[in-house]
């Protein structure tokens, strides 16, 4: 990640919370939007971890913070895991991800969320997480599986198989009840067209 990266990740970031970029916005929900806090040390750490030189001079300070917010806030995501710009979490609290996963933009976490690895059987390995996913509080997601763009999981499900796009999905083991997808729950995405406009 380089500065100018880091900077636009954080701005779409910012936007899913405010709806705009403001530096008023910024602080505001800094002190007062827990999973924004995260997410800026986090997406920072990740920053001054790919320069040597800031590796060494701030990056140790920088993983301290976030390893702090971690245990404080209760989500333990790596500033290694590839997520793309719009992260959002709304509830702290018991949030897992594995650092291999990957995550596409626009994504909505809950409380209680693990994503992680399977170490066994034809899906062993670690899930890869579309465009404007929703995923609700508790569920579960395991192995080299596939979550779609668009596609919602519903509270509590567990997911151990791929999902397509739009769908919709509850229970335990999860299934599929309708391709409705993450519409209305996936707010404040269009970051860009914003900035085009200015």
């Amino acid at each position: 990640m380089r500065l100018r990266e880091f900077l636009e990740i954080t701005k779409a970031d910012l936007y899913r919370y405010a709806g705009k970029t403001s530096l008023g916005a910024f602080l505001f929900h800094y002190i007062l939007s827990l999973g924004f806090r995260y997410t800026v040390w986090m997406r920072w750490c990740a920053l001054v971890h790919a320069y040597p030189i800031a590796r060494v001079l701030f990056f140790p300070f920088a993983w301290l913070v976030n390893r702090h917010q971690q245990i404080r806030f209760g989500i333990g995501i790596s500033y290694k895991t590839q997520i793309g710009p719009g992260l959002y979490i709304g509830h702290q609290g018991g949030i897992v991800i594995n650092e291999q996963v990957v995550i596409g933009k626009n994504c909505n976490l809950s409380q209680q969320v693990t994503i992680g690895v399977s170490r066994r059987g034809e899906r062993a390995g670690i899930p890869t997480v579309g465009d404007n996913v929703y995923i609700g509080p508790g569920a579960k997601m395991f192995g080299k599986i596939v979550i779609g763009n668009n596609a919602a999981i519903g509270a509590n499900a567990v997911v151990t198989r791929d999902v397509p796009e739009n769908a919709v999905v509850v229970g335990i083991p999860g299934k599929i009840i309708s391709h409705e997808g993450s519409a209305g729950y996936i707010n404040k995405t269009n970051y860009n067209a914003q900035e085009k406009n200015k």
